[in-house]
Order: C-alpha cells, then structure tokens, then sequence
C-alpha cells in the first residue's frame, strides 16, 4: 500500500473514532448523573450551597464522613394511612448525598391492601423494582398505548423504563412492600393525575375539559376529590 492510501485511512479511522465518541457521550447520558465522566472518587452533594447547577456542587472532601454514605430510612415500613393507601421513602441525592453524580439511588414502597401508587412517570430514570413482601398487579404503557402488565410476588422482579406512564398496585389482602432502584441520582416522579388536575398555575378548565371530553363540572369534581384531605 502506498503512503496516500495508508495516510488516508488513519484519517478516516481518527475521524469515525471521533463520532464514536461523541454519539457514546450524548447518547442517553448526562455528565452530571454518569459515573463514567467522574474525575476524582465522589463528589457528594452541597445540599445547602447557593450555587444551582444541574445536579449537586461538591462539598469539600475535608467536611466529607461517613454519614454522607449512609442511609438507615428503608428499615422501617411508612404509614399508609392515607387516600391512596400507600408510602413512597426515596433514598435519592437529597438522603445521601454521596450519592451525587454516581448515577444511582432507591425507594421504598409500602402498600395497604387495596394501596395503589396511581399512574406516574420518572422522567429521568429506568426503574427496576424487587418485591419484598407481598404481591403487586404492575404495569406500564408504552408510547403506542400498549400495556404490559404482570402480577408479581415475593421476591420477584419488575422492569419499567425510563419516561413511561406505570403504576404498582396492591390487590392482595395483606400488606406489600417492594424495593425499587433507579438508574438516576434523582429519579423525579410525576403523578399523572396530579400532573393535569393539581398543577399550580392551574392547567386551564376547558383544556382539560376538550381533552377529556367532559364537562367542566366535572373537571372542579375530579379536582375536589384529588385534593389532600379527601
């Protein structure tokens, strides 16, 4: 081979090298929530710093110990005793702050029999979620609209992924309790319901009103039976 030839091939190897690259850095990831852009052991989070950035500045390693790597807040079941019948306990960023940056955190999910934890979305993560006790009915849709649903018991393991609308659902006659982990320091979670009927300016009455083709009467219902004390 000739030297124009082989000069001409480092070239364009170097060039698809770099878009390789470039589409692994942006392809689904976010430098501030990816262990792999981390150039020193642990960045844990300033929860009181006045700094905003898309995540958590980092806190001197000098005021660093170990309770910023600890969490003891999923030992115990929450109380249900609610409209809902059910008790989310994050372990996130804001619990543990060590865990800035590294891509992870948990939830505890406590269920009374009938509790449901209604149609929501994690905006920014991928949720695996292992039963503890108990059985739940889960599910998610898909953008097309189609569901996949399962009913899952002690020590079973369900998959919903990252943005899609999804729900756990106790129709046991006992208590439930699952663990749930997320590929996100700081999943976010948007009820569906409240997202329309509770959102603060208020979505406007005859919008939601066309959307769902319903009266407004009805939507001043929907919004009253939504309402914490109810």
């Amino acid at each position: 081979m000739n030297k124009a030839f082989i000069f001409f091939i480092s070239i364009f190897l170097t060039i698809a090298a770099a878009i390789l690259i470039i589409l692994l850095r942006f392809h689904g990831h976010h430098p501030v929530d990816d262990l792999h852009y981390q150039s020193q052991d642990f960045c844990v989070a300033d929860l009181n710093s006045g700094i905003k950035v898309d995540g958590f500045t980092c806190k001197s390693s000098s005021e660093v110990d170990e309770t910023d790597f600890f969490f003891s807040g999923l030992a115990a079941p929450a109380s249900t005793a609610n409209t809902m019948g059910t008790a989310a306990t994050p372990a996130d960023v804001r619990q543990i702050p060590g865990l800035n940056t590294l891509s992870i955190s948990m939830s505890r999910y406590d269920f009374a029999p009938g509790g449901v934890n209604p149609p929501h979305v994690h905006p920014r993560a991928t949720e695996i979620l292992f039963v503890v006790d108990g059985e739940l009915l889960v599910g998610f849709l898909t953008t097309s609209n189609k569901l996949f649903t399962k009913i899952i018991s002690k020590g079973e393991i369900f998959v919903f992924p990252r943005g899609l609308l999804h729900f756990h659902f106790n129709n046991g006659s006992s208590a439930a309790a699952a663990i749930a982990a997320f590929d996100s320091q700081l999943p976010g979670m948007q009820p569906a319901a409240a997202a329309l009927f509770e959102a603060a300016p208020a979505v406007p009455e005859n919008v939601l009103a066309a959307a769902f083709r319903m009266e407004s009467e009805l939507v001043e219902k929907i919004k009253a039976g939504l309402a914490p004390n109810n």
